[in-house]
């Protein structure tokens, strides 16, 4: 991991093409183009940007929450090879690997997050809150998780998400959240349930989770107003079995409780690589899997403008922050709970600039590919184009299209 600058706000828009024209994703909406509203470049018009400026395509809608990420708990129950949390490779090979030092929000440390987070609000002038939960596994924090979803709703709670390994969650606990606020849990599966559990193993036993985390999810959705975001993983190790593994989610889960996105992951945690090619055929596959995901119900995350993040992407947290259990700050979830990473602490806030410069990176830098980026934006402006295509097509693109 390359340690990074100060990002700026600046969203940038994008131009890619389609089987019958051309895409422009701007940070307040998507709009189909004509040939002729390009150059041969492939650049806008003048008069086309003008057009889609007028109809408010190039502004972004103004932040009206603030973005706070809070880490209840760094340990997990899974030991999973890869994670970005790990120190070091398990060295006896089995599935425990050391990980970021061990830390558990408190219910002093929930006095001080309120706190902090009513003066930023007041800072920025915004009267809402966003709220993500996270780890580690955020439920083997449980009370930490309720009382802060508690505090939460002095602050102007108007949403909240956890990033959960998905096997801890009991109805009862999922009822008790759900009361508090909480909307939506995301949960990861690496491939289909053999590579899943070769890959997302326990830490205690090495033993497997898919199963665990299917039926889990199930009982959540079917109890609670929770949904489920199901992230996928794509990587050399597992694609050959995700055709299989949405027909399985499909069966098994209710689709309309539930999202699905596939992500190519980086290079990222200790000891990992991905292999897996930018080719034609993969961007193929991506397609065929979100189609089918759609067609079972699913929902699918429509593509979009490179948008900055509320809590990484602006100098010192203007708009957003990311909390450890223990209190520090840090500029992106994937550093938090590395001590070389902080940029401050509750109680004294922010850093000044010139220390944090070099500690500061945006989750768009969290996973580093050896790949050119050229070709990594190519193959997602493939994906993406296929994507747009068929929703319009199918007349599922919905609001917000021109």
């Amino acid at each position: 991991m390359n340690k990074g600058q100060h990002r700026g706000p600046e969203a940038r828009p994008r131009v890619i093409g389609g089987d019958h024209g051309w895409w422009f994703l701007g940070p307040g909406g998507i709009a189909r183009l004509k040939p002729h509203h390009l150059t041969p470049a492939g650049e806008l018009r003048p008069e086309a940007e003008r057009v889609l400026r007028d109809r408010g395509l190039f502004r972004p809608p103004a932040f009206r929450s603030y973005s706070l990420t809070v880490l209840t708990s760094t340990n997990c129950n899974l030991g999973c090879a890869y994670c970005f949390q790990n120190t070091a490779q398990d060295t006896a090979g089995g599935s425990r690997p050391p990980r970021i030092a061990y830390s558990r929000l408190t219910s002093a440390t929930i006095d001080t997050i309120v706190d902090f987070t009513r003066r930023r609000q007041a800072e920025a002038g915004l009267d809402g809150l966003v709220l993500m939960l996270f780890g580690g596994e955020p439920l083997l924090n449980p009370r930490g998780c309720v009382e802060l979803l508690s505090r939460a709703g002095g602050l102007g709670l108007r949403w909240a998400s956890m990033t959960s390994n998905g096997t801890l969650m009991t109805v009862p606990l999922a009822r008790r959240l759900a009361d508090l606020g909480l909307r939506d849990v995301q949960v990861t599966f690496d491939g289909d349930k053999d590579d899943h559990d070769r890959i997302r193993v326990r830490r205690a036993t090495g033993g497997g989770t898919f199963d665990d985390i299917v039926a889990a999810m199930a009982a959540m959705t079917a109890a609670t107003p929770i949904k489920c975001g199901i992230r996928v993983n794509v990587s050399h190790h597992n694609y050959g079995g995700i055709d299989t593994l949405v027909e399985r989610l499909g069966r098994d889960l209710d689709p309309s409780r539930c999202s699905l996105y596939f992500a190519r992951v980086g290079d990222v945690g200790v000891g990992y690589d991905n292999d897996l090619a930018f080719s034609g055929d993969m961007a193929a596959r991506f397609h065929r899997w979100q189609r089918r995901a759609l067609e079972l119900g699913f929902a699918v995350p429509r593509p979009r403008a490179h948008t900055p993040c509320q809590a990484c992407s602006y100098p010192d947290g203007r708009y957003g922050a990311v909390v450890n259990a223990d209190g520090t700050l840090s500029s992106c979830w994937e550093t938090a709970g590395k001590p070389d990473w902080q940029v401050g602490t509750l109680t004294d806030g922010y850093l000044p600039a010139e220390r944090t410069a070099d500690r500061w990176i945006s989750c768009e830098e969290s996973y580093q590919y050896a790949d050119d980026l050229s070709e990594l934006t190519r193959f997602q402006d493939t994906v993406d184009a296929a994507l747009l295509d068929y929703l319009s097509a199918t007349g599922r693109l919905g609001a917000g299209a021109a």
